[in-house]
């Protein structure tokens, strides 16, 4: 069995896969500032999308989507506003979490289009 680093990656290879086959151009992947990290920084249209990966083996621990809890949102925004800041971007942004669960060899994703707002 895969361990959770490898589950995480692949679980952001299909996120970016998915994204792609959407029409979203991805900018960048695994962004960080200090401790904060972004898993994936695409644009759609005129819109800049910070988006959240979790991966996970199964729904033992409850749904991937479970995990962004307000702390983990707070960290997403602080990253997308040092992000915009250094890279002098106006756009209008939205956040978005992409889940995927692996069953075995299959899995199932779920993207979550403005899955959360800043300051809510």
């Amino acid at each position: 069995m895969a361990d959770k680093k490898q589950i995480g990656n692949l679980g952001e290879e299909i996120a970016q896969k998915h994204l792609i086959k959407k029409g979203y151009t991805i900018i960048e992947t695994n962004w960080r500032h200090h401790h904060l990290e972004i898993d994936i920084i695409a644009r759609q249209g005129d819109e800049l999308v910070i988006a959240e990966v979790k991966a996970r083996t199964g729904a033992l621990y409850g749904h991937p989507s479970d995990a962004i809890d307000k702390r983990k949102m707070n960290h997403l925004i602080t990253a997308a506003d040092a992000y915009i800041q250094l890279n002098d971007i106006d756009l209008d942004t939205r956040f978005d979490v992409l889940t995927v669960v692996f069953q075995g060899k299959q899995y199932e994703l779920e993207h979550f289009e403005d899955a959360f707002y800043p300051g809510l």
